[in-house]
Order: structure tokens, then sequence, then C-alpha cells
């Protein structure tokens, strides 16, 4: 079985690798070379990784101070909201009250109008059966004055005669002349 050396490089490479001192064991080779960068890289590359991670330091303390920051700032908002919203609450609260009030006022103050008118058309309505009484009992005494007067006077035709008739006319005569002697 070959090696990974003699199956990557021609056998002749490694011949001249031989003379000139170099090893030619890949895994040791890679060891080497990878001790020698870390080495390198951690001695000039110590201040960019510090720098990096310092400025990676920064970027999230800032990044936490501003999440810090905008968490206090949305408390503080949600306190102001939830004082607003008992302010709200309160407000609703005597809105409710005053509007029931109101309306239990205006309630009562519907009844007592319709009270009013009712006792109003109850008035009016006594009125009208006063006045229609009045003139229906008008009504009745001015028929049984026409009947009266027609009977008295039939039966005053009936029993006068002329002589007595003339000294009726005389005598009403003379009691126009004394009232009008009187005023004059």
């Amino acid at each position: 079985m070959r090696s990974v050396s003699e199956i990557t490089a021609p056998s002749s490479d490694w011949a001249l690798a031989a003379s000139i001192g170099l090893n030619t064991n890949i895994l040791e080779i890679n060891l080497i070379n990878l001790i020698l960068v870390l080495g390198i890289l951690s001695y000039y590359g110590k201040g960019v990784l510090i720098n990096l991670l310092e400025n990676r330091k920064r970027t999230i303390l800032d990044t936490i101070q501003d999440a810090e920051e905008r968490n206090e700032e949305a408390t503080n908002k949600l306190q102001k909201a939830r004082i607003r919203l008992q302010q709200a609450k309160v407000e609703a609260d005597e809105i409710r009250i005053n509007g029931l009030t109101q309306m239990d006022r205006e309630q009562r103050d519907l009844v007592d109008a319709a009270d009013e008118d009712l006792m109003g058309l109850e008035d009016s309505k006594n009125y009208a059966i006063r006045f229609e009484k009045q003139r229906a009992i008008e009504q009745v005494r001015q028929q049984v004055s026409r009947l009266a007067s027609e009977r008295a006077l039939e039966t005053i035709n009936n029993c006068l005669d002329n002589q007595l008739h003339l000294r009726m006319i005389d005598y009403n005569i003379g009691l126009f002349r004394a009232i009008k002697n009187k005023f004059d």
C-alpha cells in the first residue's frame, strides 16, 4: 500500500524533498503548520481579534442598554395607559350614572307633564260638560218660559174681554210715560 504522500506527489519529487531536508509526512507537517498559523494569528491577530471582540461587546452592551431603555419606556407607557384606562372607567361610570339620573329625571318630567296634560284634559272635559249642561238648562228655561208665556197669553186672551184689554194697554202706556219722565 502506498502512503498518502506517494499518491499525491510523484516519487521523483520526494527524492528532491528528502535531499533538502523537508519533512514529507503530511500529518506531521499539518500539525506544525497549524501550530505556526495559530501562533502567528495569536501574535499578529491578537489586536484585531481583541478589537473585534471589544466592538462586539460594545454592540451587545449597547443593544442590551437600548433594550432596557425601551423596556423601561414601554413599562412607563403601560403604567400611563393603565392610569388612563382607570380614568376612562371612572369617567364611563360617571357618564353612565349621569345618564341614568338624566333618564330618571326625564321620565319623571314626562310623567309629570302627562299628569298635567291629563288634568288639563279633565278640566277641559268638566268645563265642556258644565257648558253643555248650562246650555241645556238655558234651552229648557227658554222653552219653559216660551210655553208659559204662550199659555199665559192664551189664558189672558181667553179671559180678557175688550174692555179689560184696553185698560191693560192704558196702564202699560202710563208706566212707560212715568219711566220716560223719570229719565228725562
